[in-house]
């Protein structure tokens, strides 16, 4: 229920003491944390030895654990959808969390008992999780927000993920690397976390239901057709959902490449390589809480050239920092910060998080607000089904222009000339986001002169 305090314009954060948002907020933040808790602890887990003992060659199911886990985004997103409009939201929410602590306990077996064929079934099981959360996630946002809440709502909750992708794959590495008791250690803390997630979510106020009468259909590729068929009816909607989609194959890109950048371009050790994750995901969280200021707490497609220009921008200058790297002794975190070489990197890197920021937070609550409340959990299931495609065909991209001879450095060039041309794309079929930017600049211009003339 929004309350008529919800339409004034208040800070975000006043959001994080309200019923409304803040048991959802914490119980998402729970769930992020304990999918890369997960995923990480598994990926070191049979990187030191689980794999050899299963007779398995680590780099293959390091590579599988990823797949294994975006396979259900593209098998049952559709599916997700549909209960997600017909059932009420908050009740859904306690069902996955529970799902969630079955599967949590199917780890911890896994971890107990060394094997890597069950613990890719809870890997399975907690990416079908995420992609029956995943609509649930973005679509009740706008029933429990106000429309001039949606930017700072979005913004918390996507600076909320990032940092719980950063602590949980931080933590799953720690916990799991423990002697002797790391992989019961860290299957223990998925339950854990999971419980807790459970019981935030059992705070979370029910909301109406937006299809109560609709028919799910249960074949997905039917499903899905029907689905995009229905996003592409409005135009900023669908432009919206194919820029969050680019943006996840940048960013999927990028992730994927920084070990091998941290190590071969940089010269460092897996710490500098923690710090540089931390500096994305910084980033990301400043640009996306910075977003409902810039905004005025409107939903503001005007941020969106920002966002892409700064992808763009820093990217070409991440190439340009890196030209005079040269060979050299492997460098620790603080060796690497200790040097004035590098500040330049870090600095792109945190602004490439930013710029994120701004592109994807208005981008989300654009769709949310536009999208018709009947059929919005089923177009952010599309959305989710077009993210899983991007991210997959970015690895193909990758791969094929590092087999084509380019360094990793030269491969984010050429990432941010192709988002150059997404975006002279995506603002020609949409003018509207070019055009609220320059409004945005002359509103900016007249407050910054009014405040001139005031204090003059």
């Amino acid at each position: 229920m929004i309350s008529d305090t919800a339409n004034r314009p208040r800070s975000q954060y006043a959001l994080l003491r309200e019923r409304r948002f803040a048991p959802f907020f914490w119980t998402q933040f729970a769930g992020a944390f304990n999918d890369n808790v997960f995923k990480n602890a598994f990926v070191v887990f049979v990187t030191f030895g689980a794999a050899n003992a299963a007779g398995l060659e680590a780099g293959t199911i390091v590579n599988l654990i990823g797949a294994v886990f975006i396979l259900p985004f593209l098998l049952f997103s559709a599916t997700s959808g549909q209960i997600a409009d017909k059932y009420e939201k908050a009740r859904l929410i306690r069902l996955v969390k529970l799902l969630e602590i079955a599967i949590a306990i199917v780890g911890l077996v896994g971890f107990g008992i060394a094997s890597v064929p069950v613990l890719f079934a809870a890997l399975a099981l907690l990416g079908v999780h995420s992609t029956l959360f995943g609509p649930i996630k973005y679509a009740i946002l706008p029933q429990c927000l106000a429309e001039r809440e949606l930017t700072g709502g979005n913004g918390l909750v996507e600076a909320a993920t990032f940092v719980a992708i950063l602590l949980g794959t931080i933590a799953g590495g720690v916990v799991v690397a423990i002697e002797g008791a790391g992989p019961l250690a860290a299957g223990a803390l998925t339950i854990a976390v999971a419980v807790a997630g459970w019981l935030g979510s059992r705070a979370i106020p029910a909301t109406a239901r937006a299809a109560p009468n609709l028919v799910v259909n249960w074949n997905p590729v039917s499903e899905t057709w029907r689905n995009l068929a229905i996003a592409r009816e409005n135009r900023v909607v669908w432009r919206s959902m194919l820029a969050i989609s680019w943006f996840w194959f940048y960013g999927a890109i990028y992730l994927a490449q920084l070990p091998a950048f941290t190590q071969q371009v940089l010269h460092g050790n897996a710490h500098v390589f923690t710090l540089l994750l931390a500096l994305f995901s910084i980033g990301i969280g400043v640009g996306s809480l910075l977003c409902e200021r810039l905004s005025a707490h409107d939903v503001e497609p005007g941020l969106v050239p920002f966002g892409a220009l700064g992808l763009t921008a820093f990217a070409v200058d991440l190439w340009l920092a890196t030209r005079v790297e040269s060979g050299g002794a492997t460098l620790g975190a603080t060796a690497f910060v200790a040097s004035p070489g590098h500040w330049r990197v870090a600095a792109d890197i945190v602004l490439l998080g930013i710029f994120g920021g701004f592109y994807t937070v208005p981008l989300y609550a654009l769709i949310q607000a536009r999208s018709p409340a009947s059929h919005r959990s089923r177009i952010i299931a599309a959305n989710n089904i077009l993210n899983a495609l991007f991210i997959v065909a970015s690895a193909g991209v990758a791969i094929g222009l590092l087999a084509a001879g380019l360094s990793v450095p030269e491969l984010f060039l050429a990432v941010g000339a192709m988002n150059a041309l997404f975006a002279a794309y995506l603002f020609a079929s949409v003018p509207e986001f070019p055009a609220r930017t320059l409004a945005l600049l002359r509103r900016r211009r007249r407050r910054d002169a009014a405040a001139i003339h005031g204090e003059g």
